[in-house]
């Protein structure tokens, strides 16, 4: 029995098209290291900026952070004002192979863990976001990778058969997520690895 063909390709953003970091920012406004690596770990740690790719208002976020921690309230306020400088570039090896992709004439989404807040002034910054023929971002529908729903619903949606589809995500878990309802899931090591693993399903 032959493999299916796989035609469409779906990103994730973060790591994988945009180079995200909040080191980018906090390096600039905490000039200790230990002390920054302290303040992502303790105040604006990874566990609080999910619950606002799920779907928490930044208003919510900020209040709770600085009940926690008032005397780091201008730091923590930075994370939404200061955003963009968290992502200062695309990956731009990555941003070649979608436009090769894009050439071919096949078929491109988004599925993305961010808040709806930050996403939309993100999407207005980098020209490849027209690429993409729909776009999931789990604030706005208070859902994450990898849980199944969201997958189900980008290819509900966009009537993307995920038989024929491939999703890219630098988060091996979210990758095997997609996997678990028949697409094709890669696991983002840079972007050489993938042109290598998309070279191998005849995409590239």
């Amino acid at each position: 029995m032959t493999a299916p063909r796989r035609t469409t390709v779906i990103f994730d953003l973060g790591g994988v098209l945009l180079d995200w970091n909040p080191r980018y920012l906090y390096r600039k406004l905490i000039a200790d290291e230990a002390a920054c690596e302290r303040f992502l770990a303790e105040v604006c740690h990874p566990d609080w900026n999910v619950r606002q790719d799920a779907g928490r208002s930044f208003a919510e976020a900020e209040a709770e952070a600085i009940a926690r921690h008032p005397d780091k309230a201008d730091l923590i306020r930075a994370w939404l004002r200061r955003f963009d400088e968290m992502i200062p570039t695309s990956i731009q090896g990555t941003v070649d192979i979608l436009e090769r992709l894009h050439a071919r004439g096949t078929p491109l989404y988004a599925l993305t863990n961010f808040s709806g807040e930050t996403f939309r002034p993100t999407r207005t910054r980098f020209p490849f976001f027209e690429r993409f023929r729909g776009i999931v971002v789990s604030g706005d529908e208070k859902m994450l990778k990898p849980e199944e729903r969201i997958y189900r619903l980008l290819c509900d949606r966009y009537g993307v058969d995920p038989k024929e589809a491939v999703f890219i995500d630098d988060s091996a878990k979210n990758a095997e997520g997609a996997s678990a309802i028949g697409i094709h899931g890669i696991h983002f090591r840079g972007p050489d690895a993938l042109q290598r693993d998309l070279a191998e399903i005849g995409l590239l």
